[in-house]
């Protein structure tokens, strides 16, 4: 993929200083060292190396990576490490893709309270999804998956929500067999939805007992119980939002639809269309109309103010995995599971796999970074460089880009 004329880190040079001066009510230390992360990422002050490549011999400096994992030029790479490394793991069966979504009233209330309200999200999707799956009226089988938190819409408001990617069936209660959930459905999503929104709220209520909430600025009256049961009341009114895709696809379907949702950052370079004085416009998908593509313009300071909404608490971690997928037991479950399911498909009554499974979507598989520009055959690193040494070779020598 080209690289995008405008960046990120382009709006963070431009208008970086000022705003950074205009915000420092609110900014951490933490918000600075993203802006000065993404800035200095790919340029000669991180320093670099000397590559070549093994097949045609062209030579190329390459900038290093910043490797901040907010940062839109550094998710590339560490996107197709996890890829490579969860190709072992995916099993032989279709998968179900499902998202949970917090209702929009929680979105102020999970800003001044990320780690335990992002904390919350994870553990309620989660066993909502494992407590809906063993019902024997349902599945009735153990699950496993692994869940990617989003905490941003297409415009970068706040907009927190899970995405579930999980195959489409589970181990049976004793261990013996797999059991394979029907081609075309996987759970109820209404069912997902009202015991998501029934552990969410009264976990969400336990906290509050528990003092463990914060509340600041406008959220400063729900301090007190009888304002903060006012302020739950109207989550019971409205049905909240489980997304739940029918089973597709297989192992390779499934390693390519991994790329569009794990390692995302709030908004990629590609979107980004003009700076035009202090004015920033990028692109957005409406998904309320048949998710056309329309363009939103913001000034720069406030679109660096929503980028950095979505700046996760240190050491939080956004990929996590559950039920037979959990690294306390996949070491002994998955491979019963390959085991099984290996059995199941040499069996004469194994379902026929569902049309357009072999489709391939739209998301390109990942390909390694280190490929030459010229004739794409694999790089090597000849030197590692100093920020000091970049300064002192002569351009002309060398073609400078990042990689």
């Amino acid at each position: 993929m080209s690289r995008p004329p405008l960046e990120v880190a382009d709006l963070i040079r431009a208008a970086g200083q000022k705003f950074i001066q205009h915000s420092r009510h609110w900014l951490t230390g933490q918000h600075r060292k993203v802006l000065a992360a993404i800035r200095r990422c790919r340029t000669a002050v991180l320093g670099g190396h000397l590559d070549e490549c093994s097949r045609c011999g062209h030579r190329v400096i390459s900038y290093n990576s910043c490797r901040d994992r907010h940062c839109p030029k550094c998710q590339a790479n560490a996107r197709h490490r996890w890829i490579e490394a969860r190709r072992r793991e995916i099993l032989p069966t279709p998968y179900a893709h499902l998202v949970f979504t917090l209702p929009h009233r929680l979105a102020p209330l999970a800003l001044q309270n990320k780690k335990l309200l992002y904390g919350l999200l994870f553990r309620a999707s989660a066993e909502t999804l494992l407590e809906v799956a063993r019902d024997p009226q349902h599945l009735g089988a153990e699950i496993g998956f692994f869940s990617v938190l989003h905490t941003w819409s297409q415009r970068l408001e706040a907009h927190p929500h899970v995405h579930c990617v999980v195959p489409a069936g589970g181990l049976s209660p004793d261990h013996t067999r797999w059991i394979a959930s029907h081609p075309r459905f996987f759970l109820p999503r209404e069912v997902l939805a009202r015991v998501f929104r029934g552990k969410f709220v009264d976990a969400l209520k336990q906290a509050f007992a528990q003092g463990q909430l914060g509340f600041h600025g406008e959220l400063k009256l729900l301090a007190s119980p009888q304002a903060f049961a006012a302020f739950l009341q109207p989550l019971f009114r409205r049905k909240w939002v489980v997304y739940c895709k029918p089973p597709f696809g297989g192992p390779e379907y499934v390693l390519h639809y991994l790329g569009a949702y794990t390692h995302r950052v709030a908004i990629s370079n590609h979107r980004l269309v003009s700076l035009a004085g202090d004015q920033v416009t990028f692109r957005w998908r409406d998904s309320a109309h048949a998710n056309q593509q329309r363009l939103m313009t913001l000034s720069v300071e406030e679109f660096l103010r929503r980028f950095l909404l979505h700046v996760l608490p240190p050491g939080f971690v956004r990929i996590r995995h559950f039920g037979f997928l959990a690294h306390r037991r996949r070491a002994q479950l998955l491979p019963l599971c390959f085991q099984l399911l290996q059995s199941a498909t040499a069996s004469p009554q194994a379902q026929p796999p569902t049309p357009g499974d072999s489709e391939v979507p739209s998301t390109p598989s990942p390909t390694s970074p280190w490929t030459c520009p010229q004739c794409g055959g694999p790089m090597v690193i000849l030197q590692r460089l100093t920020a000091a040494q970049l300064l002192l070779r002569s351009p002309p020598l060398l073609l400078a880009r990042a990689s």
